[in-house]
Formats: C-alpha cells, sequence, structure tokens
C-alpha cells in the first residue's frame, strides 16, 4: 500500500461506526466513510466536539452540521497551498490521500525537467519547488484529467510541468485557479479548460497533440454535459486505451486513480499493461491510504495504477 503520510496540516485522528474524524489544520470534521464497517470505541474527545459533521441520510445523501467553522479556510502540503470548504455530499475541496501520488510524479517531473541533478534534488525533496535549471533536461507537457480542484495540477506545475488542467464543471477549475494563486503559481505554465475529458482528448488525438504525462482521477459515476453517463467498470478500458494515444514518444507516466471499492489494483494493473505494452516500461498498482493515529493502523481510500517508462 501507498501511504500519504508526509502531511502536517492534516491528519485522520480515529475511524469508527462508519465514519472518520479528520483534523484540517485548526479544524476537526467527521464524515463518512464507506471503508469503516468496524465498530471500535470512540474515545477521542474530538468525536464530541467537532467544527464539522456531515450526517448521512437513510434516503442518500445528507447534511452538514456546523460548529463555529469558518465558511473558508486553507491548509498547506509543504509549499502548496489548498482552500477549503465544505460542499455537497460530505466533501471538502481535497481528497488528501493523493498526496502520496504527488510526491511520486513530482520527484518523476523534476528529474526529467533538470537531468540528473534535479533527479538528485527531488530525491532530497519531492513536493517541494525548485525552479533551478540544469542542463540534460527537457520539457516535460502534462495533461490532468478530472482535474478537480487542482492538487495534481499544483504539484505538477510546482516541479516545473506544464500542466493541462481538464474538468466539466466550471465551479471547479475556479477553485484551482485560487488555489494556484493561493500557492503562488498564477504565473505556472497551465492551461486551465472547461471540458468534458473524452471530448476532449478525442479533440487533441485528431489535433495530433502529446503530452509526456497523464493522470486521470476519473468518478465512479458520472454524466456529461448533454447527459452522457460515465460508469467507470465500462468507460475506463475504452479511455485508457484513447489516452494511450496522446502519449508522446518518450513519457514519463500514466497515473489512474480508482475510489470505486470494487475496482481492485490488479484490474488497473491490467488494464495499464494491456494498453501500454508497446511503449515498454513498467507498472505497478497499489492501494492507496492515509494513517489512523489512535489505532496506529491505515484506512484504505482507493486504489491507484501507475506506468513509468
Amino acid at each position: 500500500m501507498w501511504i500519504a503520510d508526509q502531511w502536517k496540516d492534516y491528519e485522520v485522528i480515529d475511524t469508527s461506526k462508519g465514519e472518520k474524524l479528520e483534523r484540517w489544520g485548526d479544524y476537526l470534521l467527521v464524515r463518512p466513510d464507506p471503508q469503516v464497517i468496524w465498530d471500535t470505541p470512540r474515545r477521542h474527545r474530538g468525536w464530541k466536539r467537532p467544527n464539522g459533521h456531515y450526517h448521512r441520510s437513510s434516503k442518500g445523501g445528507g447534511d452538514w452540521e456546523f460548529f463555529n467553522l469558518p465558511e473558508q479556510w486553507s491548509i498547506g502540503y509543504h509549499d502548496l497551498t489548498f482552500r477549503l470548504k465544505p460542499f455537497s455530499f460530505k466533501h471538502t475541496g481535497l481528497f488528501p490521500e493523493q498526496a502520496v501520488n504527488w510526491d511520486w510524479f513530482s520527484a518523476k517531473i523534476r528529474g526529467a525537467v533538470q537531468g540528473d541533478a534535479g533527479q538528485n534534488a527531488a530525491n532530497r525533496n519531492v513536493a517541494g519547488r525548485d525552479d533551478t535549471k540544469q542542463p540534460g533536461g527537457r520539457p516535460i507537457k502534462l495533461l490532468n484529467l478530472f482535474a478537480y480542484t487542482g492538487g495534481a495540477t499544483l504539484a505538477a506545475a510546482a516541479a516545473g510541468a506544464q500542466v493541462t488542467h481538464v474538468d466539466a464543471s466550471k465551479g471547479m477549475v475556479g477553485w484551482a485557479k485560487e488555489n494556484a494563486a493561493a500557492s503562488g503559481l498564477s504565473e505556472a505554465p497551465i492551461r486551465w479548460l472547461v471540458d468534458d475529458c473524452m471530448k476532449f482528448v478525442e479533440r487533441e488525438i485528431r489535433r495530433g497533440n502529446h503530452y509526456d504525462g497523464i493522470i486521470m482521477d476519473p468518478p465512479s459515476y458520472g454524466r456529461g454535459p448533454k447527459g452522457e453517463i460515465w460508469k467507470i467498470e465500462d468507460s475506463i478500458h475504452p479511455f485508457i486505451h484513447e489516452c494511450a494515444k496522446l502519449l508522446s514518444d518518450e513519457p514519463l507516466f500514466f497515473l489512474v486513480n480508482s475510489y470505486t471499492t470494487g475496482l481492485a489494483p490488479a484490474v488497473l494493473t491490467y488494464l495499464l499493461s494491456t494498453e501500454l505494452k508497446t511503449k515498454g516500461g513498467h507498472v505497478e498498482s497499489q492501494e492507496i491510504g492515509l494513517p489512523v493515529t489512535e489505532s496506529g493502523l491505515v484506512l484504505p481510500c482507493g486504489a491507484s495504477g501507475r506506468w513509468e517508462a
């Protein structure tokens, strides 16, 4: 399992009875989590005094209950800053477990952009910003699909990549731009696009455009702007097949994330290996998780599949 254990501003304090107690900066939230099927004692006092609690409804969905929680606040991860706010269906605008992937691809990007000296620097600090250019490097073009509020986009840009950020939600793209500004990346080479990811990929193939790295973080279920249905079990394989056509002649990596509990890491390995076999390289997939302070165990948070040259 790949574990996002480098956070200072975020923490899973405890988990029990279908919920997790989290610290987001100075604030405590209680949110539902489908993986938490155990009934363990809730000894931490934060369970009784959270700043926000999302209550699931038996009819589906749910509602937030707030206790002295601001409408918006920020947390940091290394040199990156993220603006948070509770909104629909328990979310805050950030998936902290993805930091383990940010660190991985940031090191690869920095190593490619800066050459051998950059790789040495990346090994010392995989998520920190280092703008020093070294001989022997090359520009890296990255495509981030279903890019949400921009966590992966900002990590890649901070590492030196030129990023194309695509999400179908205008509000999410606007939020990502706010995170870029807060992180000091307003002038970074990021192309912000509000578009249907599948339609965008089809157009990029026709245009003959290519990318050195691709990140996709698709939802389990969704609808396109014209009512197109996305169901990850049905759509992920043909979509990876199409996206593979966008890889450059010297690709660096391909990352696929899945939050669907029934989609095992081995499935991601099979998909990537099948579609990228002509590129050579190596495929590895694992569950990703977050450490839980009270138990000393790890909370699983989905899976990631990584292909690298």
